[in-house]
């Protein structure tokens, strides 16, 4: 029997999900050594494990107020702020963007469970910017293999400290855990990571500090953006994590465009999110072409 069916039958509080990804995090063992979710176990082994916290009931609607992009019967595009946590989780069980959508949508896909209802994917707590939401299951597995299959259009916009020598270009690394920091990504050798490619462009310069970047992920790794703008000595202006605050309030990172085709008509979408104010009083533009 793999080691997650094994623990799932033995700990029925838990989800499979969620003592997958409790293995994953090094905290299940079998004769001492670290376990991975599919491995077999057999007749002998010692199993030890931490036991995680019960997982909630369920998240509850609240009114909190949404920016709403684009709305229909199978999805709706939301302006994110910066500060929201998408959906609930340790140190966040309320007023995520999870609980907003609730009370907003009378229907939500459940495909990602009863804490991630329409979740097709997401973005950093410090992060601003659009966000798909399914509101029901053949939509959600729609959206979902689009962006498995990376023909999702994902054009971000991030205040980057320094002035780049070169205006554009294309970043294509491995990326995986800092072999030290394991809360941290880092360029990684081939052999330890997952590929990413990443093409940014400056769009303006802005008093020899900063620049106002295009990047356009053609993955979708853990961090892309922040790692790769670090690599290449300019890191997210406000990362706490690869850079600095520097003064700012948060990481300065905008998903301002995502395209995607309609899960039920096929047609091409793209929806754009507004500049944010703290990017403006930076000294970015309030729109671009």
């Amino acid at each position: 029997m793999r080691l997650d069916r094994f623990l799932t039958a033995r700990l029925p509080a838990h989800s499979r999900a969620r003592l997958q990804q409790f293995i994953k995090q090094g905290d299940a063992r079998i004769n001492g050594a670290m376990g991975k979710p599919g491995q077999k176990i057999r007749v002998g082994d010692v199993i030890t494990i931490a036991e995680p916290p019960l997982e909630p009931a369920g998240s509850q609607p609240e009114a909190i107020p949404l920016a709403v992009v684009f709305e229909d019967a199978d999805l709706l595009v939301v302006n994110k702020p910066a500060g929201l946590v998408v959906h609930p989780g340790a140190g966040h069980q309320a007023g995520t963007l999870v609980n907003a959508l609730l009370h907003h949508c009378v229907n939500l896909s459940g495909i990602g469970g009863e804490e991630r209802p329409g979740i097709v994917h997401r973005l950093d707590k410090e992060t601003s910017g659009c966000v798909v939401i399914a509101k029901h299951d053949a939509a959600h597995r729609n959206l979902a293999e689009q962006f498995a299959a990376r023909t999702v259009t994902k054009i971000y916009l991030a205040l980057a400290v320094g002035k780049f020598a070169r205006k554009s270009g294309t970043l294509k690394t491995a990326l995986g855990r800092h072999p030290v920091h394991r809360t941290k990504m880092a360029v990684v050798p081939a052999a330890r990571g997952r590929s990413a490619e990443t093409t940014w462009r400056v769009v303006s310069e802005i008093g020899g500090q900063l620049s106002l970047v295009e990047c356009t992920l053609h993955t979708g790794r853990t961090h892309q953006i922040r790692v790769h703008l670090k690599h290449l000595g300019h890191p997210v202006a406000g990362d706490a994590v690869y850079g600095t605050r520097g003064g700012f309030a948060r990481q300065m990172l905008h998903a301002w465009r995502l395209g995607f085709a309609h899960p039920r008509t096929g047609a091409r979408l793209i929806f754009e999110s507004p500049i944010p104010d703290d990017f403006v009083e930076a000294g970015a533009p309030r729109s671009l072409p």
